[in-house]
């Protein structure tokens, strides 16, 4: 059984050097309003997403962009030499999930007391290259 855990982990390790992943950790905006967001440029190539980004209103897009150029920049710095263009970059994965929440409270009428909560969130972006993906999915429907 240790054998097959190991080879397991070692395929994952090799599926997990075409990732380029980048986060962003505790961002001060709530998971439902950045979702929004994130929905408009899961699976876009990156250059239609950075466009995407530049001209949303909402107050989460100009976080994902700089995170979407981060995760860009850590492309860059495993693959140097190669153009962003060739390979067909895309945001493979997005996830935008719950973050801590501080609890405030504010003055009510009668000498009561609402409770206000500030929410925040994380943000995972994963980009994927289409050019490195075409042969492993022609591989898998030969065998």
């Amino acid at each position: 059984m240790g054998r097959r855990k190991h080879n397991s982990a070692e395929a994952r390790k090799e599926a997990n050097k075409t990732l380029y992943v980048a986060k962003l950790m505790n961002n001060p905006t709530s998971p439902r309003k950045t979702r929004l967001v994130a929905d408009l440029i899961r699976g876009v190539d990156v250059d239609k997403a950075l466009g995407i980004l530049q001209y949303n209103p909402r107050e989460s897009a100009p976080k994902m962009r700089k995170l979407l150029l981060s995760a860009i920049a850590n492309w860059q710095a495993k693959n140097e030499g190669r153009r962003i263009e060739d390979s067909q970059l895309y945001v493979k994965q997005i996830m935008v999930d719950e973050g801590r929440t501080m609890k405030r409270m504010r003055t009510a009428p009668q000498g009561r007391g609402y409770r206000i909560r500030k929410r925040s969130n994380h943000i995972t972006m994963i980009l994927g290259s289409r050019v490195d993906e075409a042969p492993v999915a022609a591989q898998q429907t030969e065998e």
